[in-house]
């Protein structure tokens, strides 16, 4: 049975990686007990609401506090699980924070593989997957999504086109003008599983387009007159494709009296 969300405020929203049915009980990381005790001084019987990418969305109760550590027990659904959108965003690595940045926001736009690929341009030669990973997490619980996006380890470019299913289309915004604008190619394409592809702050080689243009499953695009830099390419590329494909048509759930503490 679905509960209702009228009642409920909760104090947070988290992903744990435990199994989620009625009257289970969970200890949560250290890491999430310091954000409820410490940082939101939750405490015994607040409303936590969870969700762990497979068995939709449930309220649990703070059961039990410790020192360091808390205990929490499921009691109601609120959601099951549904698909959500199968987009695949490829993209290289930049410089401090903006990768971070792509990875948020991203995982808000719906993306379910995000794949950091070094370019002969990239910028950077270190990206810390397991760190981008906990930040998915973190947009994921904040944006009420019921999944969290799969964060690969990098790869390179040569790596990246010769695993990418023949399947799967690859869209991939071209600086250099030599694809059609964004809007006319998702207006005549065929629906299927999609992924993008951003290049780095300064562009793809040549070499690279090249052999982006011998392969059929992609396709260039176009995102205008003016020069974007590599992180608003990737979320102007997402937002069209949502816009056109993805799950926009769907509302938001928070006109119900639900309620939780969305900012970290």
């Amino acid at each position: 049975m679905i509960a209702s969300m009228m009642d409920i405020k909760a104090k947070a929203r988290l992903f744990v990686s435990d199994t989620l049915k009625s009257t289970a009980e969970i200890n949560v990381t250290a890491y999430q007990a310091h954000y409820l005790l410490r940082v939101l001084r939750a405490k015994k019987d607040d409303h936590i609401i969870l969700f762990n990418g497979y068995d939709g969305e449930w309220a649990s109760v703070i059961k039990k506090v410790t020192k360091k550590n808390c205990r929490l027990r499921v009691k109601k659904q609120l959601r099951k699980q549904h698909i959500e959108s199968d987009l695949w965003l490829a993209f290289a690595p930049l410089k401090k924070t903006k990768t971070d940045f792509v990875i948020e926001k991203a995982s808000e736009l719906g993306v379910s593989r995000l794949i950091p690929v070094f370019t002969e341009n990239t910028n950077t030669s270190r990206v810390n997957a397991e760190r981008l990973r906990i930040i998915a997490i973190d947009s994921a619980e904040q944006c009420d999504r019921l999944t969290v996006a799969d964060v690969t380890e990098p790869m390179t470019f040569a790596e990246l086109l010769n695993q990418w299913p023949n399947q799967r289309h690859l869209l991939v915004p071209d600086e250099t003008g030599g694809g059609k604008p964004i809007k006319l190619v998702l207006e005549n394409m065929q629906l299927s599983p999609q992924g993008i592809l951003i290049g780095p702050e300064g562009g793809f080689a040549r070499s690279e387009l090249d052999a982006l243009k011998t392969l059929s499953f992609v396709t260039l695009v176009s995102l205008g007159p003016r020069i974007l830099r590599a992180e608003t390419a990737a979320i102007a590329t997402l937002a069209c494709y949502q816009a056109a494909y993805g799950d926009w048509n769907k509302k938001p759930r928070f006109n119900d009296g639900y309620t939780f503490n969305a900012r970290k």
